[in-house]
């Protein structure tokens, strides 16, 4: 079974039942920023969505022999192409991300797929045409939302965001610039938005497919 730790702020780990490793946004940990104990595990892919600082730390995960980076340039290379890869047992897909602090050529998200499971890694964003468009058709069983309302949408956006792309389970990240956590930001999310489920840093997610 597929599994996800999640670091804390927009950092998070993928776990293939074949045990393949999957950084995402690489930065936080739960004690703080570049925080190395969640980063152990050797990473046999690393994938950035974008070029700030706090999803970057690309030397703060461990490397397994022939690892991988794909970073947003590498999936998103001109503003009409979001590119999609295989990695072994892992399938990853980029998708639109923006708002105005994120530019749409500049950010991706990414839709993964590993042991039967989708999942929506969105990155730093707010609503995107492809949401609604495409994503609300794609059966996503776990998708991971920002909500920090500064750099990002608010929760209530990030709510709304759930709603159009109607995943299995929604869980609510990078809640507040920059630490591992906002207690109070989820619980909002957990009172707005549909199928919601708080994980908080450090915790383990044992991924189920939904459909």
């Amino acid at each position: 079974m597929a599994s996800i730790l999640y670091q804390g702020h927009g950092s998070l780990r993928l776990t293939t039942s074949a045990g393949t490793v999957v950084y995402v946004d690489p930065y936080m940990g739960p004690r703080g920023k570049e925080d190395p104990s969640t980063y152990r595990e050797p990473a046999n892919l690393i994938l950035v969505t974008h070029q700030h600082f706090d999803h970057t730390a690309l030397g703060l995960p461990r490397r397994a022999e022939g690892c991988l980076v794909w970073q947003n340039f590498d999936s998103h290379p001109n503003p009409r192409t979001w590119l999609t890869r295989t990695f072994g047992d892992v399938t990853v897909e980029a998708v639109q991300a923006q708002n105005k602090n994120h530019p749409i050529d500049e950010c991706v998200g990414y839709l993964v797929q590993a042991d039967g499971v989708v999942i929506y890694f969105s990155g730093d964003t707010s609503e995107t045409r492809q949401m609604r468009d495409d994503l609300a058709h794609r059966h996503i069983d776990y998708a991971f939302w920002p909500g920090d309302g500064i750099y990002n949408m608010d929760v209530a956006g990030a709510a709304e965001c759930a709603r159009l792309v109607g995943a299995a389970h929604n869980v609510p990240i990078h809640l507040k610039p920059v630490v591992p956590y906002g207690e109070a930001e989820a619980q909002r999310f957990a009172r707005l938005a549909p199928n919601a489920l708080l994980v908080r840093p450090g915790e383990r997610l044992d991924l189920v497919p939904t459909a």
